[in-house]
């Protein structure tokens, strides 16, 4: 009787395929899980913030275009701002959120590699000027979040307003808002720490761009436009996209 079955060699042909299919679609899958997982964690921290404004001018009477000072100088006495004392960012976020810390400025920030301490940074692609290059971290100052996320905003932000008729634009960003802008890192001190960054269709070029109103800016669901640090700008009460590309995203998702 004759046996059916398959051969050792058609075996480890077989297995050779799925092998290499494995390799070509696996790091994709992952790519756009942890897309998914930065954009929903970006929305959630940037829900916080709103709420945080709101809830400052409802309880104190003043949101970030009230604030008439800049965060103290140390960790140490930033964290210990009240709103009922001091009109400044710490004071808005020590006396609206739960479970931050405070670090002070973000160059103080670290995180582990292979077993050792190194300094935080922002990590740009080659020939890629993001919106946050150009400054140093010791420009920001940052608070941890109680889930891990950072949120960090220019050291010398104060009365944040943006005047009626006024949109946020190139003009804004450089105006009355040039010391309003911030960032948020959704994952913390962990990498890739890079920009959410863009490209126009139907290229691999990333789009260095403070440009609002541009709708051919496309954030691509891969490993290198879809990261885990997203440029904002606060004003008045609000917290919104700092960046083309993030602006992008908020658009795609309503």
């Amino acid at each position: 009787m004759k046996k059916c079955g398959f051969t050792l060699a058609e075996v480890l042909i077989t297995l050779g395929i799925i092998g290499v299919v494995a390799a070509m679609t696996i790091p994709n899958l992952i790519a756009n899980t942890n897309g998914a997982k930065f954009k929903s964690q970006f929305k959630k921290t940037l829900s916080t913030l709103n709420q945080a404004g709101l809830m400052a001018q409802a309880q104190y009477d003043f949101d970030f275009a009230g604030t008439t000072d800049i965060c103290a100088a140390t960790a140490a006495d930033g964290a210990a701002e009240h709103p009922e004392k001091v009109m400044t960012f710490c004071s808005i976020l020590n006396g609206t959120l739960t479970g931050q810390t405070y670090v002070g400025a973000a160059s103080n920030l670290k995180r582990n590699a292979n077993g050792s301490s190194v300094p935080y940074e922002i990590i740009y692609p080659n020939g890629y000027s993001g919106v946050l290059q150009g400054k140093s971290l010791a420009d920001y100052n940052a608070y941890i979040l109680a889930d891990g996320s950072i949120v960090a905003f220019n050291k010398n932000a104060k009365a944040c307003e943006l005047p009626i008729g006024t949109k946020v634009d190139n003009t804004s960003l450089t105006g009355v808002l040039a010391n309003c802008q911030g960032f948020i890192d959704v994952n913390g001190v962990t990498l890739p720490n890079r920009e959410v960054t863009c490209s126009a269709p139907g290229t691999s070029a990333n789009a260095a761009t403070t440009r609002f109103g541009d709708n051919l800016c496309v954030v691509k669901e891969d490993a290198n436009h879809m990261t885990d640090i997203f440029p904002i700008v606060f004003h008045d009460a609000t917290v919104g996209p700092g960046s083309n590309a993030v602006r992008s995203i908020m658009l795609k998702s309503k």
